[in-house]
């Protein structure tokens, strides 16, 4: 069981257990931020937890809550970020955050383009980057659906994660129109949203065709360390959020996605983490449909399969040896357990078949040797209230949690 590196810079973690997992496998103390009784401050990785709620301010309080927490600690602690809108808040605000904190981010300007789809869209049209087709939508009062001049069947989807999207279409990522009356058919329905979209020309196929590249790329410009990936189910099984994942090989059948990332990083002037999301065509030709400038559930999976990249920018940033160079293992997979049983059942996988293979799963969002942060809240519901299974003392803005 690895041992936390007691005097060692601390990892003060903007994500969940798949952004803490990773960094404690490699021994490093992590400092969450998020709402009290949130799983992840029950890790036996999470040192400190930094309590957070959505509704405790904008960016500006949040920066200010940083810069107190980071100023208190012996060394400046490393930055990890998972969500879309935490990067575009540390990209805002990195000069005042600099003084308290290290990150690796990508250039600024490339932040707010990769983020926004739109911004995105043109980017790749200047630069020639294997995209599909888009045209913006804006769905507003009193207008009608536009004629496009794209190759039906479309999906339509939002230019960043917004709440909004939720009421149109709940867990999916975007929609799937099939000719011209079915985008007008669904106008009405864009237009109390409020935010613009996009239109996009579908790649055919299953969500298994989705492959991904993913990388740290150093302040000099050199791969530090990359590997290639597969999804194996998403729920919803059409545009759904991944349930369960698998490493491919990067020199085999991952090898061209590899190369493509390497080279699409190169024309971008790409620094830091990133995921390239690519779609292969029936023909064998790879899409690119998003690049996305941070860390994701996938490094969880990447570390269990030998590449741990939020470990590697850590020990970048803060002076320490980098992990050994590594090729990641095929077929190492990732999953949600109960998402992933809805993936299943939607699939018409039987139960035993998906037990079987849970079982030989490497990599979980619950874990045996790490079992609080599922065990706590099922806990805090049997448990009156004021008690629970571990005990906090404040300390400034954070609160130090005691393991169990």
């Amino acid at each position: 069981m690895t041992s936390l590196r007691k005097n060692a810079p601390l990892a003060c973690v903007l994500g969940d257990m798949d952004l803490v997992r990773p960094l404690g496998l490699a021994g490093i103390r992590c400092a969450v931020v998020g709402p009290p009784g949130s799983p992840a401050a029950y890790s036996r990785f999470t040192e400190t937890l930094l309590p957070w709620t959505a509704g405790s301010g904008g960016d500006e309080a949040l920066v200010d809550a940083l810069l107190r927490f980071g100023a208190a600690q012996r060394e400046r602690p490393v930055l990890h970020i998972e969500e879309d809108a935490h990067l575009l808040m540390v990209s805002r605000h990195r000069d005042r955050l600099a003084r308290a904190f290290r990150f690796a981010l990508a250039d600024a300007e490339l932040v707010e383009t990769l983020v926004d789809k739109a911004r995105f869209q043109a980017l790749a049209e200047r630069l020639g980057l294997p995209v599909p087709r888009t045209r913006r939508l804006h769905p507003a009062a009193g207008s009608e659906a536009p004629d496009l001049d794209l190759r039906y069947p479309l999906i339509v989807k939002p230019l960043t994660r917004r709440p909004p999207w939720d009421s149109i279409e709940g867990l999916g990522k975007a929609i799937r129109i099939e000719n011209p009356a079915e985008l007008r058919a669904l106008w009405p329905r864009l237009i109390p949203v409020g935010i613009d979209l996009l239109a996009q020309e579908l790649i055919p196929g299953p969500e298994t065709g989705i492959e991904s590249y993913h990388v740290y790329i150093d302040a000099r410009g050199s791969v530090a360390g990359e590997f290639t990936g597969r999804k194996i189910r998403t729920y919803p099984a059409e545009y759904g959020h991944s349930t369960a994942l698998t490493i491919t090989d990067s020199r085999g059948e991952g090898a061209d996605v590899a190369a493509l990332g390497r080279s699409l990083s190169e024309r971008m002037g790409l620094r830091g983490l990133a995921k390239f999301d690519f779609k292969r065509a029936p023909d064998g030709g790879l899409h690119l449909l998003e690049v996305n400038p941070r860390s994701t559930l996938w490094h969880h999976l990447g570390a269990v399969a030998g590449v741990n990249l939020p470990a590697i920018v850590q020990a970048d940033l803060t002076g320490a040896p980098r992990p050994a160079p590594a090729i990641a293992r095929p077929g190492a997979c990732w999953c949600h357990i109960s998402k992933d049983r809805k993936a299943a059942r939607e699939a018409g996988i039987p139960t035993a078949q998906w037990l079987a293979w849970v079982a030989r799963c490497e990599a979980k969002a619950i874990a045996l040797d790490d079992p609080m942060p599922f065990l706590r809240p099922k806990l805090a519901r049997l448990l009156p209230a004021g008690t629970g299974t571990a005990r906090a003392h404040r300390s400034g803005d954070a609160v130090r949690t005691a393991r169990p």
